[in-house]
């Protein structure tokens, strides 16, 4: 085996994915020609679920790019869309065969390298899977790759990400990560809309995440958002919060150093910790 294959969570089930495929740095071919007729069809009835649900619950900027990932009959050939990607933001696909490890994953980012999961859900799972396949990745992450200020916010948090991993504050920044490149929110002139890609793969949690009553919703402060635990399992409790793309690439100019180290002293928040909390 090339490499180690990754563990979501505390799971115990064997992780899924031809890790033996990988290179040193996790990437591997995307075996396009391996796809089954199924495979294909999985994915186009979950692209249809979901394109259908996005206008008054996504952010225009998702909706106007989705058309860029290609044909939806079928899952795209990596390689399709780098010739349109590359072009508008100097990013690339490469495949990866599951979760990766946290140093890798950052080093592919910060290198404008996005790795997407290269096998796709069963039919018994179409309407919840645990792990990212290519469908969450494709669908959810990949349009805003387009959008130069979003793209360049992720290469600053891979950059960043590789800098929190040698001052040993991976969790901290991960939580930034959940909840913005995940699941975060925007507002927008039509009202509040989704950017995250969890909420916007996902048939439930859109809807949930944009017009439910229950869960809250916080303004983005980078103090709050990485003190903040958050659920893998269940609808997020909590969602923050941001006015543009600008603001969030903006917050995210000034040097975390000083900022891990005041929040190493201070408690954690639950997913649930209300505002005054």
């Amino acid at each position: 085996m090339a490499v180690e294959p990754v563990v979501y969570g505390a799971s115990e089930r064997p992780p899924r994915g031809d890790y033996a495929r990988a290179q040193a740095d996790y990437t591997c071919a995307q075996d396009w020609a391996s796809y089954t007729a199924q495979d294909h069809d999985t994915y186009h009835r979950l692209y249809q679920r979901q394109s259908a649900q996005l206008p008054g619950l996504a952010s225009q900027a998702f909706i106007d790019a989705l058309p860029l990932l290609g044909a939806k009959e079928r899952i795209p050939r990596f390689e399709e869309v780098n010739e349109r990607l590359y072009r508008a933001t100097r990013w690339e696909l490469v495949a990866v065969p599951g979760l990766i490890p946290e140093v890798p994953f950052f080093q592919l980012l910060a290198n404008r390298k996005f790795p997407v999961t290269d096998w796709i859900r069963k039919p018994e799972e179409f309407d919840y899977i645990v792990e990212p396949d290519v469908f969450h990745d494709l669908f959810g992450h990949v349009p805003l790759l387009f959008n130069p200020v979003f793209a360049d916010y992720v290469q600053r948090y891979g950059e960043g990400g590789l800098k929190a991993a040698r001052l040993g504050a991976c969790e901290m920044l991960s939580r930034l990560y959940w909840y913005t490149i995940e699941f975060g929110l925007i507002r927008e002139s039509g009202g509040l809309r989704a950017y995250g890609a969890g909420i916007l793969s996902s048939a439930g949690e859109l809807p949930y995440a944009v017009r439910s009553p229950e869960p809250q919703r916080l303004p983005l402060d980078l103090a709050r958002t990485m003190r903040t635990r958050y659920k893998i399992d269940t609808f997020q409790q909590t969602y923050f919060v941001i006015d543009s793309f600008q603001q969030l690439f903006d917050l995210t100019a000034e040097d975390f150093a000083p900022l891990y180290e005041q929040l190493r002293e201070l408690p954690e928040f639950a997913a649930s910790a209300g505002i005054a909390a």
